[in-house]
């Protein structure tokens, strides 16, 4: 019971990384407040679990807005909260990439942690504790071709962390990532560009342990970053890659 009645707010928890981090949380003791836009999904999976819910789209300011208005009224503080709405576009040349592919790439990976910035940190710096967890990837350290413009959201997330705990720290906030390598998720087929087993084997040759990553891998990495067993570590990028970026 690491996180024992700690109010975690977690995006994209409907599916994949964000389910698996919901599910090792609830089991750890922590209230979640489960948010995705994926409404039918989330009050499923909510309900699996136990716990509350909120649909909405985390790249809108007025939707993230709305969020803390609902959290801070339920719940009077937020203890941690985990970025980890995500989405790619397909693989495919740079500039082939279309103007709309690229904002809603940047609007979901990078503006929703803008967004967490804006509405949740203010109350944290006030009280002088809080986590955050972005979900950044390997793709962010060590970029894999056509995945251009989703590799640099991630890698703006990865210094954007950074920039978040520095600054944080004289207030007792801290903020850590997680970078995943490719995992089981509804993501993986638009990752590889396709799920045939030829493209699945040559994923898995850039990854040493033979695997992909799971959401229960997810689910403990991020326990660990988001609990006081981890009250030193901040600023951290901690790889769960199956050693992918060695």
């Amino acid at each position: 019971m690491r996180l024992r009645n700690k109010v975690a707010i977690i995006t994209g928890a409907a599916s994949g990384f964000g389910k698996g981090i919901s599910k090792k949380f609830t089991e750890e003791g922590a209230k979640l407040v489960m948010v995705d836009i994926n409404s039918k999904l989330l009050k499923k999976v909510s309900k699996s679990l136990s716990q509350d819910f909120f649909i909405t789209d985390v790249s809108k300011g007025s939707n993230f807005r709305a969020l803390a208005k609902y959290v801070y009224k339920n719940y009077k503080n937020v203890d941690i909260v985990v970025n980890n709405a995500g989405v790619t576009h397909k693989p495919k040349f740079m500039e082939t990439v279309t103007e709309k592919e690229f904002e809603k790439v940047f609007n979901v990976n990078s503006k929703s942690v803008y967004y967490c910035g804006k509405y949740f940190i203010p109350k944290m710096k006030k009280i002088k504790r809080g986590v955050v967890l972005n979900v950044a990837s390997t793709a962010g350290l060590s970029p894999r071709p056509k995945l251009n413009w989703y590799n640099a959201s991630k890698g703006w997330m990865i210094t954007a962390t950074k920039a978040m705990a520095i600054e944080l720290a004289p207030f007792k906030v801290r903020v850590n990532a997680i970078a995943p390598v490719a995992g089981v998720t509804p993501l993986l087929k638009s990752f590889m560009g396709g799920n045939t087993i030829k493209k699945k084997k040559a994923f898995l040759s850039t990854i040493p342990l033979g695997r992909f990553s799971t959401p229960q891998d997810m689910g403990n990495a991020a326990c660990f970053l988001c609990s006081d067993e981890s009250s030193m570590v901040t600023g951290t990028i901690l790889n769960v890659d199956g050693g992918r970026c060695i």
